[in-house]
């Protein structure tokens, strides 16, 4: 069996794709290794992962604190210049490490951890490309000559610190597989990556879960809606997270509302993490006395969107595949980064509407919670599109393209040894 290494930043959202694609290679007897954040990689993928630290660790203090109000071509500059480029130095010795001890046969880097493509492009270990979002395929700079020349020279750059020098392949589109967790149904046709792009749709893997959740709360006479940022998000949310509270709370009659409040802007949950039982308390945070509106700091996504009408979201892309994946309309309101991008894709395929996220009031966010209720049209189109995504095949799939990848190369290899026999 082969060793396969998965390099990966430390974000939630380019962590868990990879979760199921791990835990399906290691049940087909390959030998798998992380190189990231252990704390965060052991918390999304088991305490008993294999992990290279790779750094050590990345708190919240560590990263860059963001404008909330750049965007465009700044927020692109800010993006590569604070923590991209600095996130892939501080990993290059640690990959490095991780490659050498653990001798993989395929390494899979994301592709917000470019040291993880250049640094087996050093060594001359074969690696693909983990996609989990689609922003890159869309070739935003395209318009941009300027800022896409600038791109390229940090790129180069950062490949004479920790690459090989002579190397020319883009470090977020391997030539040799790119795993795309969406579908060609949702992300449109790509722009870019080449031959080696495979739409495997999204890895829905079990996850770990600190929180229960109060099922019986749920309410089987009314449409449920789940509100959430994700769990990048957080600083950006107090506003918006109380726009929609009102919003739905004013809809009772008909709906009622999971909103993810890691933050407490809608107040506190109890001590364990859950909401208090029914009747405990009116605050925020907790399960009102007429049951209209739950508040946690999480909840278990998966579980709960087999349960959901309709999700109103930051267009974050693993929460928007996951909906779809249950054929649930959305309510996208972007705020920064690939989220514009896979927002659109959502309106393009009818399967949701865009609110802005920056003028998000009750009096807007309403009107588009009963849109996606009411219309057939946009449920329709998220079951469409998500027939495709479970059509693509998920986590297997993904591993069945790296093993097919491996036996390429182990082929490979019997070649060139064949022929320095033969020269020999």
């Amino acid at each position: 069996m082969s060793r396969c290494l998965f390099v990966v930043p430390p974000l939630v959202g380019h962590i868990n794709p990879l979760v199921g694609v791990a835990a399906e290679l290691a049940s087909r007897g390959h030998d798998v290794a992380w190189a990231g954040v252990p704390e965060l990689v052991h918390r999304l993928a088991g305490p008993d992962a294999h992990v290279f630290p790779s750094p050590v660790s990345w708190a919240d203090a560590d990263r860059p604190a963001r404008p909330p109000d750049i965007r465009g071509p700044e927020a692109l500059r800010f993006l590569w210049e604070r923590f991209l480029v600095p996130l892939a130095d501080a990993m290059a010795d640690g990959v490095r490490d991780a490659v050498l001890e653990f001798r993989p046969d395929v390494v899979v880097a994301d592709q917000q951890a470019p040291a993880g493509a250049l640094v087996a492009e050093r060594l001359g270990v074969p690696w693909a490309t983990s996609a989990t979002t689609p922003a890159e395929f869309t070739d935003a700079l395209a318009s941009m000559p300027k800022v896409a020349a600038w791109n390229d020279a940090l790129l180069r750059e950062l490949r004479l610190r920790i690459g090989d020098p002579e190397g020319t392949a883009d470090p977020r589109f391997s030539p040799r597989l790119v795993l795309a967790f969406t579908t060609p149904e949702l992300a449109g046709r790509p722009a870019r990556g080449g031959d080696g792009i495979r739409w495997v749709g999204p890895s829905l893997a079990a996850r770990p879960s600190a929180a229960g959740f109060p099922w019986e709360w749920l309410d089987p006479g009314r449409a449920t809606v789940l509100v959430t940022l994700g769990t990048a998000n957080t600083d950006a949310g107090g506003r918006f997270l109380t726009a929609c509270a009102e919003a739905l709370r004013a809809r009772a009659d008909r709906l009622q509302a999971v909103v993810v409040d890691p933050e407490g802007v809608l107040g506190a949950a109890g001590p364990d993490g859950t909401a208090p039982p029914t009747g405990t308390g009116p605050g925020p945070g907790s399960v009102r006395p007429d049951g209209d509106l739950l508040a946690l700091p999480a909840v278990p996504q998966l579980a709960l969107l087999r349960r959901v009408d309709a999700v109103v979201c930051h267009a974050g892309h693993n929460t928007v595949v996951e909906a779809l994946w249950h054929g649930v309309p959305l309510v996208v309101a972007p705020i920064r980064d690939d989220q514009p991008i896979v927002a659109a894709q959502v309106c393009d395929t009818g399967a949701g509407v865009r609110v802005r996220f920056g003028r998000a009031t009750a009096a807007r966010i309403g009107p588009a919670v009963e849109a996606v209720l009411d219309d057939p049209g946009h449920r329709a189109a998220a079951r469409a599109v998500g027939s495709a995504l479970r059509a693509a095949g998920g986590a297997a799939a993904a591993a069945d393209h790296l093993e097919q990848l491996l036996a390429g190369e182990l082929q490979d290899r019997l070649q060139d040894k064949l022929q320095d026999k033969e020269e020999g």
